[in-house]
């Protein structure tokens, strides 16, 4: 199929691509990577009037550390923060998770602001940037404004996002000093969405959990804080025993639905499978890093 007809929009500044957005609204659009934006135009699912084409904006593109975040342009290329020795060495989460992405030709046109704002239920970066209690920085004519995930996130494919505002910076969290970490999830296929996917990241003092972040994708039509996991495991000792207590906490805590790929009961068990998997090479990292 081919996309309904529309007028096309290659703004050069930020305050142009707002400016138009702030024009037309609701019956526009941003193209970003357009890994998932041509799909639904091609097939007719979304008809936008206007299409606000934002790569040739250069001030969205960058990966900078700031203020103990790593902050990702809107138009930073998936691939981009992949190849990253600087995201790697401090939000190495972020770089694990971003190489499960599909494939290297989707990465190298996806970008990190039009996954968050696609808000796929099953995607990696949302549950990634609620482990680690990121920010979104949006932008529209009334100024700038910034959200937590649990603001911005509100179900399947829909965000908090104004018709007239943009994501333009993405900002993860460093993750502490010693700090172990890992992303793990269940795809049909490598490269395919996550049937079930987990982030995750803890710290050891004198032996024992001090800090502990669980977050999951696939569970929900948005990122689950697994909140209810965290009283089993801080303070305790990192054993097996603690980390299938939480895991059970995490089956109790989320109601997901069944769908073609799987029923609501594989989800429920593949979530404390890959949370106890989650939280053993998490561990097995932060011991390293003591």
């Amino acid at each position: 199929m081919k996309p309904a007809r529309f007028d096309y929009y290659a703004p050069r500044s930020l305050e142009k691509a707002i400016g138009l957005f702030a024009q037309y609204g609701a019956d526009a659009k941003a193209l970003a990577g357009g890994q998932s934006l041509m799909p639904l135009l091609n097939m007719r699912l979304a008809r936008p009037r206007v299409l606000v084409d934002l790569n040739k904006v250069p001030k969205l593109a960058y990966v900078r550390e700031e203020d103990g975040v790593i902050a990702v342009g809107a138009m930073t290329r998936q691939s981009d923060v992949e190849s990253s020795a600087k995201v790697e060495k401090l939000c190495p989460l972020l770089t694990e998770a971003v190489r499960l992405i599909a494939h290297p030709a989707i990465r190298n046109r996806g970008t990190i602001g039009g996954s968050i704002s696609h808000s796929d239920p099953a995607a990696e970066l949302p549950a990634v940037l609620s482990a680690l209690k990121g920010k979104i920085m949006i932008r529209g004519p009334r100024g700038q404004r910034e959200a937590t995930p649990e603001k911005f996130f509100l179900t399947h494919l829909t965000t908090s996002l104004e018709p007239d505002e943009l994501v333009t910076e993405v900002r993860f969290p460093i993750l502490p000093q010693g700090a172990g970490w890992a992303f793990e999830e269940v795809a049909r296929r490598h490269g395919d969405f996550a049937i079930v996917g987990v982030a995750a990241y803890l710290t050891l003092e004198s032996g024992k959990i001090s800090d502990v972040q669980l977050a999951l994708t696939g569970v929900a039509g948005v990122p689950v804080r697994a909140e209810a996991a965290r009283p089993v495991l801080l303070g305790s000792e990192p054993t097996k025993e603690a980390f299938r207590a939480a895991a059970d906490k995490v089956r109790q805590s989320i109601d997901p639905e069944s769908d073609l790929h799987a029923s609501k009961e594989y989800r429920r068990h593949l979530a404390g499978v890959l949370t106890v998997r989650a939280l053993e090479r998490s561990l097995s990292r932060a011991r390293k890093e003591i």
